[in-house]
């Protein structure tokens, strides 16, 4: 027996593992990476791992020891080049080749990046992805410091106020009309506009990035599209990532947005299964990937789930946080296709949360600072239950009842 074969070193690919396990102690599981290092947490590359306050066992999501434990092979810094679907192998740029009788694809998603002719190859010039890129620009933080952001999404903010509060002169540059305007409402814009503002942050809207400069092979600023220059001796490229769906799509399996999966994360090949990042599924009769944390533990662990035979429709649960300052946003639901939000008061001081609907149906919550807005907002979103916008305005009004 070939057994499990896993690509990938994140979220879905750890709790997959774990679920098997649940359900199948003996059936061999490898797992395959391109990193060297044991499966890690995402999230804290841009915020405590980037200011140094987590080391790198804490960011790692089990010990050597569980995969021991649990007779997982490793093989880790192995990229594969090819999968052949008729033969069920894996083919690596070693020479190397896997056999499998199921595949998992939790090859996550890659950080877009400037064009060389744009000064993308720049010294100075990063990106934010993996524990090497946090490496990286950890060690050009301690050099450098004016730090350009070039994009207004959560990653580049988080990255922004890290390096604000450690005193760098920082800028960053969205060509949108507002920071977050692909991701949030015109509410949240403003607030995190607010804050980063009030925290020495210049923000700038609308406005694109010419060029990098450079000297010597090392950046020095930008050009920007309105004509004018914004020094800077690091830059953090914030412009989205784009599924890693290249091996699946060189394989002949259906792409859209990514792996396309069904509702039991199963390819158009039955014996090979998508989660996380890579992978997107129906939602609102869209092909959307949903790019969290959450959803990456819950699809992982239902892939594995499927290819132990005990295949139960993936229904997400969307919820999302980010930490900028002393804020902490949590949002819960997917806001696609909303038509108008609601402003609702928090009980403590700062504290806000925006409701988004689309009609008169609730599709998602931005909390800021508002824990109990939060976790009401999502005990409503995963019953499907929905609040009246005049009630959701309101904050004299309890939720309960519509728990």
């Amino acid at each position: 027996m070939s057994g499990v074969v896993i690509i990938g070193g994140g979220q879905a690919a750890a709790s997959a593992m774990a679920e098997i396990r649940k359900h199948d102690v003996e059936i061999p599981v490898t797992l395959v990476m391109d990193e060297p290092v044991l499966p890690y947490q995402r999230p804290p590359l841009s915020k405590a791992y980037l200011k140094g306050e987590l080391p790198v066992d804490r960011l790692l999501l089990r010990p050597r020891e569980w995969y021991d434990g649990n007779r997982i092979t490793i093989r880790d810094s192995l990229r594969i080049e090819a999968l052949d679907r008729e033969s069920k192998t894996l083919h690596a740029y070693d020479g190397s080749v896997l056999a499998y009788d199921k595949l998992l694809l939790a090859t996550g998603a890659r950080p877009r990046r400037l064009p060389a002719e744009m000064g993308g190859t720049l010294d100075g010039v990063f990106v934010l992805r993996s524990k090497r890129h946090a490496d990286l620009l950890s060690e050009a933080f301690a050099a450098g410091e004016k730090l350009l952001v070039i994009g207004g999404g959560y990653v580049g903010l988080e990255v922004a106020a890290v390096a604000a509060k450690a005193g760098k002169q920082v800028t960053v540059v969205e060509m949108a009309d507002r920071i977050l305007q692909r991701v949030a409402s015109p509410q949240t814009s403003e607030f995190y506009r607010d804050l980063h503002q009030s925290h020495g942050v210049e923000i700038v809207e609308a406005t694109g990035i010419s060029e990098l400069t450079g000297e010597g092979g090392r950046v020095t600023g930008a050009n920007l599209s309105d004509g004018g220059h914004i020094e800077a001796d690091v830059v953090l490229v914030g412009i989205g990532v784009v599924p890693r769906s290249d091996l699946a799509e060189m394989a002949g399996l259906h792409i859209e947005n990514g792996i396309a999966v069904d509702g039991d994360c199963r390819t158009s090949d039955e014996s090979i299964f998508a989660a996380g990042d890579c992978a997107s599924i129906i939602w609102n009769e869209e092909r959307t990937r949903i790019e969290s944390v959450p959803n990456a533990i819950q699809q992982g662990e239902a892939a594995a789930r499927a290819m132990m035979g005990q295949a139960a429709e993936y229904q997400p649960k969307p919820w999302f946080w980010s930490d900028q300052y002393d804020v902490k946003l949590q949002i819960a639901g997917l806001n696609s296709g909303y038509d108008d939000t609601v402003l609702r008061p928090g009980k403590r001081e700062g504290a806000q949360s925006i409701w988004y609907y689309r009609g008169e149906q609730l599709l998602a919550v931005d909390a800021m600072n508002d824990a109990p807005a939060f976790m009401m907002a999502r005990r409503i979103l995963e019953a499907g239950g929905n609040v009246p916008k005049a009630v959701a305005a309101d904050p004299a009004t309890d939720l309960k009842a519509f728990a």
